[in-house]
């Protein structure tokens, strides 16, 4: 059985690979989270022309994912893990090379983007190890264009009938895991400044979608966007 010390490591490296397990682990994501990623993203839209970002890149497979459906845009990826943005690139080093896909290193906390740049901007499987998550629901709602949209996906959440989530919650004040309801996940884009909120379940499987737009210029008024 492993031993405490064991579990810990593995924890912190699902919130930040690195060395050779970081490496092993971001290769088992790519695989594992495929069929998640792919559920997630049949809830919405996504346009030949779009700029998109993916906040917690992670391997890079859903950077691959997004740019095979924009195809007249560009797709960015942040993490603030190096070794997963040196496995994003690698993944992607044809689309790296073209122009089509971009990565950078940095945090959800201070991303390195402009204001109003992205048209969507995509969350698989990391908003639960975000360091202030209602702050920084607000600091992508900057990079956000008016009418541009939020997609969180996680395959865990608080109140999911499945082994993963029920050990997932047992241990999250260890973990430093944010795990939310359903109507936490709702509550969170409300509270950011999200409209049209929609909170989508995989009850059989535990997954969660949760989808929230910028509103466009005339309906944000005077508000003021967070730096």
């Amino acid at each position: 059985m492993p031993t405490i010390d064991a579990k810990a490591e593995r924890v912190s490296q699902c919130k930040k690979p690195r060395g050779w397990l970081g490496r092993l682990l971001l290769w088992n994501m790519n695989s594992r989270h495929s069929k998640l990623t792919d559920w997630g993203l049949s809830h919405i839209s996504i346009e030949p022309v779009y700029t998109i970002l993916d906040v917690g890149c992670g391997g890079g497979r859903t950077l691959r994912k997004l740019a095979e459906r924009a195809t007249q845009g560009k797709v960015y990826g942040v993490d603030y893990s190096e070794a997963s943005v040196a496995a994003s690139k690698s993944m992607n080093a044809h689309w790296v090379e073209i122009g089509r896909i971009e990565v950078r290193h940095g945090s959800v906390s201070k991303l390195p983007f402009a204001d109003k740049m992205f048209d969507l901007v995509t969350a698989v499987e990391t908003h639960f190890w975000w360091p202030n998550l209602p702050t920084d629901m607000r600091r992508i709602f900057r990079v956000l264009k008016p009418g541009g949209k939020l997609i969180i996906i996680a395959e865990v959440y608080k109140g999911a009938n499945t082994r993963i989530a029920k050990l997932a919650e047992k241990y999250a004040s260890r973990t430093g895991m944010s795990l939310l309801s359903v109507d936490e996940h709702r509550g969170l884009f409300v509270n950011a400044g999200y409209s049209d909120v929609q909170v989508f379940e995989e009850r059989g499987k535990g997954w969660i979608c949760g989808l929230g737009k910028k509103p466009d210029a005339t309906a944000l008024g005077g508000t003021a966007c967070m730096d």
